[in-house]
């Protein structure tokens, strides 16, 4: 029998960092961290890639969180490297560096793109989804993927990212990735939706909602799918914001933690306040989502309940 999920755990989830991450950022973690549960502590963290444009420092600090984490990457993350118009714009000699495989080798094992990590001490296994996407439904920078892990089509990868998550000892299972699953709205503000002309559509990655659904039928539990790169702030309009929670009909609840920028730098001799999404899971189902501001103490200075259980 699979091990079951912990009891109560709370997640960070942490948005498109775009070169926005410092040791303050550790600093607030670990001080919420050794609150107790009833205090959201935080238990893991995850992060839903875009760290910088191929940014080493960065996913080096990041690298060091001592507190378990799973990463994804982001288009961001190959930035200069994925596509023929990024390779003339580099800044570096590639031939010399290789800062996509660099970035990869700093998070280790904490880097689930297109894998898993499994949490035996919480009884679940965080999946990632398909590395430096940018959503919608091409398949973007062929040679690159093809080079990088073999794939060349929604099909492979899909198949690919559901028999990962089926393999996983656990039956409770959180979908990373950077970019969320098609099927979730297509409209502009939708969580996914595509807020850029031409106006509307959905632009979601149609692999990951394949292989939802697939790991689904084979009665795995997911009751949580999170990501970003669709940035809360919408392009074409400013009287609101995007949608950031979306719930299906199986009870899987799809966050969008772009909250960008995530750092709000020091103003009127307040010091500076960075952004988490805290998911409270209770038995392996989510309970509650907050947008919390913090000081580098782990002082909240403000929080939004994004969702909240009804049960």
């Amino acid at each position: 029998m699979a091990p079951q999920p912990t009891a109560t755990i709370t997640l960070a989830v942490v948005g498109d960092i775009h070169e926005q991450w410092e040791l303050a950022d550790h600093q607030a973690l670990q001080a919420i961290s050794q609150r107790s549960a009833t205090q959201c502590g935080v238990d893991l963290v995850l992060f839903v890639g875009d760290f910088g444009n191929e940014s080493l420092p960065v996913v080096s600090l990041i690298a060091s969180l001592p507190i378990p984490k799973a990463t994804v990457l982001g288009n961001h993350d190959a930035w200069f490297t994925a596509s023929d118009w990024g390779r003339k714009k580099c800044p570096y000699d590639r031939q010399k560096e290789d800062r996509v495989k660099a970035q990869q080798e700093l998070l280790g094992l904490a880097d689930v793109s297109y894998g898993r990590r499994d949490f035996q001490q919480f009884g679940l296994s965080v999946v990632g989804g398909r590395p430096f996407t940018w959503g919608g439904n091409e398949w973007k920078n062929k040679q690159f993927m093809q080079e990088r892990y073999g794939m060349e089509s929604f099909a492979q990868s899909q198949t690919h990212i559901a028999a990962t998550a089926l393999a996983s000892p656990h039956e409770t299972l959180i979908f990373l990735a950077h970019n969320g699953p098609t099927g979730l709205g297509n409209h502009a503000e939708s969580i996914c939706g595509r807020d850029w002309n031409p106006i509307g559509g959905d632009f979601g990655d149609p692999d990951l909602a394949w292989a939802i659904a697939s790991v689904r039928e084979q009665g795995k539990q997911v009751p949580l799918v999170t990501f970003g790169h669709m940035h809360h702030r919408l392009r074409h309009r400013q009287d609101r914001l995007r949608e950031r929670v979306y719930v299906d009909d199986q009870g899987t609840v799809y966050l969008n933690a772009a909250c960008v920028p995530r750092i709000q730098t020091e103003k009127d001799g307040l010091p500076a306040a960075r952004n988490f999404s805290l998911v409270t899971l209770v038995n392996g189902t989510v309970e509650k989502i907050t947008l919390v501001w913090l000081r580098n103490n782990g002082e909240i200075i403000s929080q939004e309940t994004l969702w909240i259980s009804a049960h």
